[in-house]
């Protein structure tokens, strides 16, 4: 009755509810009660360091973060339940983060911890309320507080030695971060000296001091819009959102894409307060201000509970006027004394919670679930309701996942549903606005189709899988993806080769298959119109004139498809998007089987016979070869003169394979080697390297600065050397002893 009544409130024009428990979202996957909670607590762990993996380190989230708050939520509340479930390596402990190998690890003055959120109101009342009671306890009171907008961008920290800037680094994990100081003297708001102001405040005038000072590096929301209409034009892959757009710009190898993308901070934390003359946050602010940060002018110090509630509110409601995203409100106890008496809990400070806004909700009628069938062939529902404006923009389908997600949220066409956009980005159906109507009943339930609507081929559903899939590989539908996928890096590695080129010639019948790039000519291929036109006028062409590829981008295209030829039977393999091939099991069958012919009169018992393989691997490798049209152009790829043939197949090793059956996992910095050259070395002589260390790792060898893998390690038990002893395998090809 209360979500009943909760969808009623927001249809009648109530988008936002401060107390808001009765709207969250169900958690998929069932929540504490649908499992022991042993088990639901690890599958908790593993779905937020996969999601926590994805978010930090790729910079391509898997999922919005109120899906990650809600889990988190849940795995706190069983670990409250159960204190004996709480781990060392649960996430609950741990600060959100990843250390990337392409930068120096860089060690922070003090850890940077995560925040705890409150989901709404009531959450956030019962940490003030605690927080309160705990000064009270030791005597201090009464409370005062800082209250923050919470930026969503990627947190930095900057440090100072002798008022000048000497170092920039990412979070990381919270205790090693990524040095990222040449990207970030591209951001023009980072002081690389502390104003004279700021600096009289600090003992000795700064001199003999490091300071460092923490924040946000954020995209504006202007900066990000031009930055996707570049991609756009370009053919490369849109950003996901602002976040994802400043992560991916701060993480550059080369500081000058970085200089060119916009990128903006805000600072607000400082590691260690003890060289400045400040005792609150607020004050702290205003240092800042005098050193030449930049410092978010919406921060407020604030006495009592009611106005932290009337600062949450009014930033809720002024949210879609900044030109930054924003998550939340952050709310600080503002006597850095106060802080120092609350401390710390493994991964937040007992001084600070983060209120997450709730999602605006809009109601709409749902006037079809159109099928869309993507590179792999799986046929994914879309919901199209009338449009509406949500958290500022204009939205009208979303994706409704797969047939289960459609049964359980149970929505049907004709229906009022509830909208919203999941972590404010992207737009999702929440489920019908009343269950229980009767119009809503009446409705038929929603069937996914028996056949492809693209091609007509028969759709399957392998058991115990949720997804429909078409398995043509010349399904008009699945072949643009499937040729973007052909040219990508890891397989056919074509480069030039553009989602907008390939669309293009895909539009204008020049591809249908992979096997057409070989039979390709450069003409046509420079006569590709790109879909947009000149904007002024030269003696080459007039202003409104359509723009083609042209011979020189053509030629250099034409170029690289030839090459491209040569790359040899794991590339093609994995080129191909045969189902649950990716480019490491390609690459397993490319050196079990030989050659395409092998393969393909393989039997699906010495498929799965492979170490790494498995049977559903094998069944989907012998399904695609018994397609005729998959096989023909195969056959045409052969005539085209592409290599299916795996290179040094069959030939001894130049070295003997001492190693054979070790694992190893290299971490930190190495001096004499990169890791990449250290682990192909070591695999030359058999052994196997590793990006993560477990119970079968043979030996973790470890450089300066190693992290967390380091610590698995130690507490495994599983061995560890240092350079030392990785150059002297190298040079006899004899792992050490393990004692015991």
């Amino acid at each position: 009755m209360a979500d009943r009544d909760a969808r009623q409130t927001a249809a009648a024009g109530t988008q936002f509810s401060l107390f808001g428990r009765d709207q969250a979202p169900e958690v998929p996957g069932g929540g504490a009660g649908a499992s022991k909670p042993a088990e639901r607590a690890a599958e908790l762990n593993r779905i937020l360091s996969h999601a926590a993996y994805a978010y930090y380190a790729l910079d391509d989230p898997e999922m919005t973060d109120a899906q990650f708050d809600r889990y988190l939520v849940e795995l706190q509340q069983i670990e409250a339940a159960h204190p004996e479930l709480v781990t060392p390596d649960s996430y609950t402990q741990r600060v959100g983060g990843y250390v990337s190998e392409q930068f120096a690890p860089v060690r922070h003055a003090r850890r940077m911890y995560s925040i705890d959120d409150a989901m709404d109101l009531d959450e956030l009342d019962e940490w003030l309320a605690r927080t309160e009671e705990a000064l009270a306890a030791a005597g201090e009171g009464p409370v005062a507080y800082t209250c923050e907008l919470k930026i969503d961008g990627l947190g930095i920290a900057l440090t100072y030695r002798d008022g000048r800037l000497v170092r920039a680094a990412t979070r990381g994990d919270g205790t090693t971060g990524e040095d990222v100081t040449q990207n970030a003297l591209t951001i023009k708001d980072i002081p690389t000296t502390l104003g004279k102001a700021g600096l009289a405040r600090v003992a000795d005038g700064g001199f003999g001091h490091s300071v460092e000072v923490r924040g946000e590096v954020y995209m504006p929301k202007h900066s990000f819009v031009r930055l996707n209409e570049e991609n756009d034009a370009a053919g490369r892959a849109p950003f996901a959102n602002p976040r994802n757009a400043a992560a991916g710009s701060l993480r550059q190898k080369d500081p000058k894409v970085t200089a060119a993308r916009d990128l903006e901070t805000f600072i607000y934390a400082v590691a260690d307060e003890d060289p400045l003359d400040v005792a609150t946050q607020s004050d702290f602010l205003d240092w800042l201000r005098d050193c030449g940060f930049s410092v978010n002018p919406h921060a407020r110090r604030v006495a009592t509970a009611a106005e932290v509630h009337a600062y949450c509110a009014d930033a809720l409601a002024h949210r879609e006027d900044l030109d930054y995203d924003i998550d939340g409100v952050v709310v600080k106890v503002d006597p850095f004394a106060s802080q120092a008496s609350l401390g710390f809990t493994a991964r937040a400070p007992r001084w600070s919670i983060a209120f997450k806004f709730p999602p605006e909700e809009k109601s709409t009628v749902l006037r079809q679930i159109r099928v869309q069938v993507g590179r792999t062939g799986v046929l994914t529902p879309v919901a199209e309701f009338d449009p509406v404006v949500v958290a500022g923009s204009t939205i009208a389908r979303a994706t409704l996942h797969n047939i289960d997600e459609v049964r359980r949220k149970d929505v049907r066409v004709g229906d009022t549903v509830v909208v919203h956009k999941a972590g404010d980005v992207i737009p999702e159906v929440v489920g019908p606005l009343d269950r229980e109507d009767e119009e809503h009943l009446a409705r038929p339930l929603w069937e996914m189709p028996a056949t492809c609507p693209s091609c007509g081929s028969p759709v399957v559903r392998e058991e115990g899988e949720v997804a429909y899939r078409c398995v043509s590989i010349d399904c008009p539908a699945q072949a643009t993806e499937r040729l973007i996928h052909w040219g990508s890096r890891n397989a056919m590695d074509i480069d030039g080769l553009g989602d907008e080129i390939v669309g293009r010639m895909v539009e204008q019948g020049l591809l249908l298959d992979v096997a057409d790039f070989y039979t390709l000519t450069a003409d046509e291929l420079a006569a590709v119109d790109t879909g947009r036109v000149y904007e002024t006028s030269t003696k080459d062409h007039l202003e409104g004139d359509g723009i083609v590829v042209g011979p020189t981008i053509a030629g250099k295209i034409m170029g690289q498809i030839e090459e491209s030829k040569g790359r040899g039977l794991a590339r093609v393999l994995f080129g191909l998007g045969i189902r649950h091939v990716g480019a490491n099991v390609a690459a397993l069958l490319a050196n079990s089987f030989g050659s395409m012919e092998r393969l393909m009169l393989a039997k699906e018992a010495d498929i799965s016979a492979i170490d790494g393989i498995g049977p559903k691997i094998a069944a989907s490798v012998r399904e695609f070869f018994s397609i005729e049209k998959n096989v023909a152009v195969i056959e045409r790829l052969r005539e085209s003169g592409v290599s299916l043939e795996q290179e040094g197949f069959g030939e001894e090793p130049e070295k003997p394979q001492t190693l054979a059956g070790l694992t190893f996992v290299l971490t930190g910095t190495l001096k004499g080697h990169t890791r990449t050259e250290a682990g192909n070395l070591l695999k030359a002589m058999g052994a196997k390297v590793s990006g993560s260390v477990s119970k079968r790792t043979s030996y973790v060898v470890a450089g300066e600065a190693a992290g967390s893998k380091l610590k698995k390690a130690q507490q495994l038990g599983v061995p560890v050397l240092d350079e030392a002893a990785l150059d002297e395998i190298l040079a006899t090809g004899v792992a050490p002893a393990v004692e015991g």
